[in-house]
């Protein structure tokens, strides 16, 4: 089956016999939607002044006449019913069903859009603005009916047929009908059902926006045809009969119609051929029905025995059907009153197919696993179905595209911006223009992006940055499990067009690296809790006691390096015995000497002015003479010391400076005296490397205390970080021990912390 062209005849037949076989539960439904909807619509008022009941009754009876389901005519009152509900779609699927509220929803939407499209073309018209302008909303607009057609496809009959209703309401009742809603109609609505094949809205949308836009025109023709109506009509019954009779004598089974009159259609010939009404060859015309491909052309040949055919008068759509799946034989012969008469002879299915269209049979109902209305189906019914949605939504397409190059140059660029395709199941999906397959898969799952490896479309394996055209089918193979690749991210690779395909891309791997961190920093915290004996404490409560949400923001600012282990230890160790700090206030306050007894205050330092007193060697900062120290009093915690470039020491001074205290190192250190100072080392990664470096700090004499090491990649291989804890006399001589460290193969820095 070609599944670029709409359903055949028989394809169709199929789906109206199967939906036939639920046909008696069809009615009921139609009539219980119209109980749900009547108490709802009765004696309220459109807004073109149509009673909304009469209007919902003349779409199920429009709906009706080109052969759409039951489904669809109940859909019609359960559409306008939604406008006087609190929460249409909740009530309407829990009364009918999801796929009647899904209806209801896209329907209404679209309402809204034309609705306030036409009030801005209005408002642009008073303003006087350019016709472009007024051009570029019109396009605007059929952009976005095209979207909404794509949600759903049902809700392009229940367009078509609502306008078509409304059309006939304002001819009906001799109103005047707005000129927007006749310009609509005549420029959008009736080329869509032309490029959808529905025939019947068609013709009578064109001829009722004629009468409306131009009425003098439109009355001058109706009343030339009406005068000659009654001969016209005599003599093309004569033909008939005579004609039928003929082709049966001959053996073909053919039914011959008479052709109606399509007024618009004969106005359009007369003023782009300059043609007078005589000269209008279908104001006589026939159609010849028949069963078989075969016979129409067994017809063609009789008829042109009997009649003389007009040169260059004929045309196969039968062999070269129209873009809308449209075929048929048309002829022009000379009657046997020596006057033109055109002729159409097609089978049953194509004249179904021409009077109903694809929509039409598609429309039945939307068909699941277990085929229509529950109906298992056999044989390719599904894939049928499938086919017909994608003529459907390429019809569409085509349409649109006409609709662009009809108008001013420039809007192309509208349509141009985005594109349609399908799933395998005959899902429409939108994209943006040169979308490519890993675009496809975000759009339809976030997790079926990242784990995408393959494509094929329109059952061909493609490469994942081929760029997708409108109407292809797209199909994704995926693994159970993985993410998205670097190269995605690379323009010049042309993997990702979509800006929300590349966001999401970009938060896998910001997720990724925040998920490093996070376990760099559990790891800091899980061993520094084991260096203190503190494994029982637990991570949340502790990431809770220092002000974090939860355990994973403490580890990601730890493993960021943005907060210091020591406020941990400072909190998990026990706080030393408090002293009175009113009266180490007043003691600094004292004047005096140096310290009685003359002996080295503890840890080496002498509190200027004020005896022996508790004090405490900074974390933050490691002090070691000949640094520069200050002292700072703490609540219950002594004189703690602080180098005087240390950033913590800063800000205490600035906000409490009558804490400050000076402090010096003893002129008469204890003998033996060492003070612990932190050291940081970053290097390349290798073997041996922490073995090199303790052999420096072993030669020097300088014994380690503590050593932490932290390994991260990179682009260019691994960086080592390593945190030394060493003990010193003198924190000048440190500065040598460092420049050795730096000599070692593949360290980068040594400093002090």
């Amino acid at each position: 089956m070609k599944t670029g062209l709409p359903l055949t005849g028989e394809q169709a037949a199929a789906i109206v016999a199967l939906a036939d076989k639920d046909l008696q539960g069809g009615v009921e439904q139609v009539a219980r939607a119209r109980a749900f909807a009547e108490p709802l619509l009765s004696g309220q008022p459109l807004d073109t002044g149509e009673e909304a009941l009469a209007h919902a009754d003349g779409v199920a009876a429009i709906l009706a006449g080109i052969g759409a389901a039951p489904a669809m005519q109940a859909a019609s009152y359960l559409v306008y019913a939604g406008d006087y509900l609190n929460k249409p779609e909740e009530i309407v699927a829990k009364a009918f069903g999801d796929s009647y509220a899904s209806l209801v929803s896209h329907t209404r939407k679209l309402v809204q859009i034309q609705r306030a499209a036409r009030e801005a073309q209005a408002l642009t018209e008073l303003a006087g603005k350019a016709a472009a302008e007024l051009r570029q909303q019109q396009t605007e607009r059929v952009r976005k009916m095209l979207l909404a057609f794509s949600s759903d496809l049902r809700v392009v009959l229940l367009r078509l047929a609502s306008r078509l209703q409304t059309l006939r309401f304002f001819a009906a009742s001799k109103t005047a009908c707005p000129r927007a809603i006749a310009a609509e109609s005549q420029q959008v609505f009736a080329p869509l059902a032309n490029r959808l094949g529905i025939w019947q809205i068609k013709w009578e949308l064109e001829d009722l926006s004629f009468r409306f836009l131009q009425p003098e025109a439109y009355k001058e023709l109706a009343r030339a045809l009406h005068e000659k109506r009654v001969e016209r009509e005599l003599r093309v019954e004569a033909v008939r009969s005579g004609l039928e009779a003929d082709l049966r004598a001959h053996g073909l089974q053919a039914e011959v119609q008479g052709r109606p009159k399509h007024l618009y259609s004969i106005w359009k010939k007369m003023q782009g051929k300059g043609l007078a009404l005589e000269q209008v060859f279908d104001l006589r015309a026939l159609r010849v029905i028949v069963p078989e491909v075969a016979d129409c052309y067994a017809c063609l040949s009789r008829l042109h025995e009997l009649y003389a055919p007009v040169a260059g008068e004929f045309d196969d759509y039968i062999a070269r059907p129209k873009a809308n799946g449209y075929q048929s034989l048309h002829t022009v012969v000379i009657g046997p009153d020596e006057r033109t008469m055109e002729v159409q002879i097609r089978t049953r299915a194509m004249h179904e197919h021409a009077e109903h269209g694809v929509a039409a049979h598609w429309a039945y109902k939307e068909a699941g696993a277990r085929g229509y209305a529950g109906v298992v189906a056999a044989g390719d019914f599904e894939e049928q179905v499938a086919a017909a949605r994608k003529a459907v939504l390429r019809q569409l397409l085509a349409w649109e595209r006409d609709f662009a190059e009809s108008g001013a140059e420039g809007d192309d660029a509208v349509f141009d911006e985005r594109i349609y395709v399908f799933t395998p199941q005959a899902s429409v999906v939108e994209l943006c223009k040169d979308a490519t397959p890993i675009d496809f898969a975000y759009t339809l799952h976030t997790d079926l992006g990242h784990r995408c490896r393959g494509a094929k479309v329109d059952g061909q394996m493609v490469p994942l940055n081929t760029r997708l055209q409108n109407g292809q089918t797209v199909e994704i193979t995926a693994l159970k499990e993985g993410g998205p690749s670097l190269d995605w991210l690379n323009t010049e690779l042309g993997y990702l067009q979509s800006q929300r395909a590349r966001a999401k891309v970009r938060a896998w791997f910001n997720a990724q690296v925040q998920a490093q961190t996070i376990a760099k920093g559990r790891e800091l915290v899980e061993k520094l809790l084991q260096r203190e004996g503190k494994t029982a404490v637990k991570l949340e409560d502790l990431a809770a006691r220092l002000g974090f949400k939860n355990a994973d923001a403490l580890f990601e600012v730890v493993g960021k390096d943005e907060y210091s282990l020591r406020n941990i230890e400072n909190l998990l160790r026990p706080p030393p015995p408090e002293i009175n700090e009113d009266e180490l206030l007043a003691q600094r306050r004292t004047k005096g000497g140096a310290a009685a007894g003359g002996g080295t205050p503890r840890g080496g330092v002498l509190v200027v002015g004020v005896d022996s007193l508790l004090t405490s060697l900074a974390r933050c900062c490691r002090p070691a003479p000949p640094d520069g120290i200050g002292g700072y009093v703490t609540r219950g915690k002594g004189v703690a010391i602080h180098r005087v470039d240390c950033s913590n020491f800063r800000e205490m001074s600035r906000s409490a400076p009558e804490r400050v205290i000076a402090v010096a190192w003893g002129e008469a250190p204890e003998k033996g005296a060492v003070y612990p100072v932190d050291v940081i080392v970053e290097s390349n990664d290798r073997q041996g490397l922490l073995r090199d470096i303790l052999e420096v700090f072993a030669k020097e004499k300088m014994n380690v205390t503590a050593v932490n090491t932290q390994s991260v990649k990179v682009v260019k291989g691994d960086t080592a970080w390593m945190s030394f804890t060493v003990e010193v006399a003198d924190s000048a001589r440190l500065a040598q021990v460092l420049r050795s460290v730096a000599q070692i193969g593949g360290v980068r820095g040594a400093r002090r912390k």
